[in-house]
């Protein structure tokens, strides 16, 4: 690809200077490729949205995944902590009715028990159970793409080494949490999906964006090893690493409601 002949540097000016709010991953096209999960998240996640009286989609990033479905419930609600976020998702979702709330500083909700008949998130920051089993209503359900163990694992170890150890990302994990707060898990699936970098540009902006998987990267800090991998797609091709997802829901014990059935 021509990107992979420009200039180290004007890669990287590139990739510092673009935007990574929201969760809209259209930069890299043509310059970076990630397989889907086989399961279709938006799709299972607009069937059940059309179901249902209420719903809360947990760190819902610009709204971009929200908005893809076609029919919303009558009150849902989303939350965002990060300011370009919230804004994005405000400007995206309010025109729809949908409650954007920015979690409080310790990271509580205002909502009420059994608020909810669903709550849903896509790769959510952090899984916090036993809010989950708290705000759900008997009978209501959680439905979550997360990512899984090791994910881009070549990135993060080209940067920072080999990684001891597990990463507390492991669907079994996630399972023995659900049911300790209460819930039924009723579906567990994981997928290992292929991701393909064209250029350092790609890599840098991606970085960028999901943070967790070079924490504290900034181009400053890891120079050497961007040059170094500049240097290897030049002469191999395109980086190759793996991303790790996994599907779980969960369901509240007790009778749903017949609107959120």
């Amino acid at each position: 690809m021509a990107s992979t002949v420009r200039d180290f540097e004007d890669l990287l000016t590139e990739a510092e200077a673009a935007s990574v709010d929201g969760w809209d991953f259209s930069w890299l096209a043509g310059r970076a490729e990630e397989e889907r999960p086989p399961w279709g998240y938006a799709r299972l996640l607009a069937a059940r949205l059309a179901t249902v009286e209420t719903a809360l989609d947990l760190d819902t990033g610009g709204g971009e995944v929200i908005d893809e479905a076609p029919v919303l419930p009558p009150r849902m609600t989303v939350t965002e902590s990060w300011p370009p976020n919230v804004a994005l998702a405000t400007a995206r979702l309010g025109p729809r009715g949908v409650r954007v709330v920015t979690p409080r500083a310790d990271g509580r909700l205002p909502f009420a028990d059994g608020s909810f008949d669903l709550v849903t998130a896509r790769h959510p920051v952090r899984t916090d159970w036993p809010l989950i089993a708290r705000l759900l209503r008997p009978g209501g359900a959680f439905l979550a793409q997360e990512v899984g163990p090791r994910s881009a694992a070549e990135l993060t170890e080209h940067f920072l080494g080999p990684q001891p150890g597990p990463d507390g990302r492991e669907p079994a994990t996630a399972r023995a949490a659900a049911e300790a707060a209460g819930l039924r898990v009723v579906d567990l699936r994981t997928a290992s999906l292929r991701m393909v970098f064209h250029d350092i540009g790609a890599v840098v902006w991606f970085l960028r964006k999901v943070i967790w998987i070079v924490p504290g990267f900034t181009v400053a800090a890891h120079r050497p090893a961007l040059r170094r991998l500049h240097e290897r797609i030049r002469a191999e091709g395109p980086f190759l690493a793996h991303s790790s997802r996994f599907l779980i829901e969960a369901r509240k014990p007790g009778r749903a409601s017949a609107a959120g059935r």
